[in-house]
Parts: C-alpha cells; sequence; structure tokens
C-alpha cells in the first residue's frame, strides 16, 4: 500500500502496452503512486480532474486531444497538478511547446528508470526537468535568431537587466534544467543561498515557476549569451596557453 505521503500520478498514453510498464516501474517507488491511466489527451484531463493528481505523466502525441494540449487544459483547470512529458521525440518544437504550454518537464522515452523516478520527484517539488539531449538543441536552435527575432527580445532583456550578475548566472543555469543543488556545487554556494537568488529572479521578472524561467532564459537570450561568453572565455584561454607554448 502506497504511503500517505506519496507522489500520486497519472499515467497518459496511447498503447497500454507502455502505460501497464511504466505502471509497473513507478508503481514499485516507495513513494510514488500511479493513481490512474489514460488512454488520450481528453481522458487524461478527466481523469486529473477527478483524481487531482500530483503529476500528471503524458505522452505528446495522442489521439482525440494531443498530450500538449492536454497540458494546456490540465495547467488552466488543475493548476496543483504538475505535466511531465514523457515521448520518444526530442524535437524542438515539441519542447518548446511543451514548456509554453506550463509543462515542468520533458524526458525522452529511453530514459532510465531511476531517471524517470527523478524526473517525477522534481517536477512534483515545483522543479523544471529537461533531457540533457533536449537541452543542448534547444540551446543550439535558440542562438539561431534573426535580426527581427533579435528585436523581438528588447523588452525582455530589459527586464534582465534588473537582475544581478549572479542572479543572470542562476537564471542561466536553472534554463540548463539544473537543481538548486546542481547549481550550488557548480557556483560553491550554499543551496539556500541558491535557492533564494531562484526565488529573487523569479519575484523580479514576475515569472510563476522555474518552468516560465526556462521559457524565458531562452526567449530572451540568457542562455545563448551566456554560452557565447563561455565559448569567449575558453578560445582566450586556448590562445593563451598557445602562445606560452603549454
Amino acid at each position: 500500500m502506497a504511503d500517505a505521503g506519496s507522489i500520486r500520478v497519472l499515467i497518459a498514453d496511447d498503447q497500454m502496452m507502455v502505460r501497464e510498464g511504466l505502471s509497473v516501474l513507478l508503481g514499485s517507488r516507495p513513494d510514488i503512486e500511479v493513481a490512474g491511466e489514460a488512454a488520450d489527451g481528453r481522458e487524461a484531463v478527466e481523469a486529473v480532474l477527478a483524481l487531482r493528481p500530483d503529476v500528471a505523466l503524458l505522452d505528446v502525441r495522442m489521439p482525440v486531444m494531443s498530450g500538449l494540449e492536454a497540458t494546456r487544459e490540465i495547467v488552466a483547470r488543475a493548476p496543483a497538478t504538475k505535466v511531465l512529458i514523457l515521448t520518444t521525440y526530442d524535437l524542438d518544437e515539441y519542447v518548446y511547446k511543451a514548456l509554453k504550454a506550463g509543462a515542468g518537464g520533458f524526458l525522452l522515452k529511453d530514459a532510465p528508470v531511476a531517471r524517470l523516478a527523478e524526473g517525477v520527484r522534481a517536477v512534483a517539488a515545483g522543479g523544471a526537468l529537461l533531457a540533457p539531449p533536449v537541452t543542448r538543441r534547444l540551446i543550439t536552435e535558440f542562438s539561431r535568431l534573426t535580426g527581427e527575432d533579435a528585436a523581438l527580445r528588447a523588452p525582455l532583456l530589459e527586464r534582465v537587466a534588473g537582475l544581478t550578475e549572479r542572479e543572470t548566472h542562476v537564471l542561466a543555469l536553472v534554463a540548463q534544467g539544473l537543481s538548486n543543488a546542481e547549481i550550488a556545487g557548480h557556483l560553491d554556494l550554499a543551496e539556500s543561498t541558491v535557492k533564494t537568488h531562484v526565488g529573487r529572479v523569479l519575484m523580479k521578472l514576475s515569472l510563476r515557476d522555474r518552468t516560465q524561467a526556462v521559457v524565458f532564459a531562452y526567449e530572451s537570450g540568457v542562455v545563448a549569451a551566456r554560452a557565447s561568453a563561455a565559448g569567449t572565455a575558453d578560445a582566450g584561454a586556448r590562445h593563451r596557453r598557445r602562445r606560452r607554448g603549454g
């Protein structure tokens, strides 16, 4: 029997074998309870409204209503339920649309079982989760901006200007899917300090949660700018080493 404090999950996928497999895998975790299943997006929305699970695990491609459409309805009608998109497709358009729709995470179906369970826990706790290959694709795609796209970013960059250098760095790391603990290790800070920085970023940018922060970071160019700056710094360091003969 599941513990009273278990994370309750709804699994939605149009393939019965996938649903049953995920149900067995997640149900075997002591802190996760499978609250129900759905065979399409419409059933998923109705099940969420009836069962009020902590997390809705949705396949992106389903009949009647897609996972993306279901995400929009769930976020609007049952905001307490977090959405984790699970799919075989790591295409940029799905990642971006899922995050814009309000999904808290995006994992590929070939992810290890432990990673899936971690994803459910992270999203249930209000975190934003992106599979590593998905993060790399987002960074690549959003760095290819035209002049017109750059003009549309101007209002967003004005909001970024209100952040400190440290807060901007934290925002970029949040956008790459890092947890507070991982950001703390990366920046050599206490996890409580990182949590404070994240809270200030959300407040200053008027963002609801980490998922909105991820979308904002890519749309504003914060991630691309950070990646470019890091690349320039690395190139400069390599050049200096060559000149020293190192």
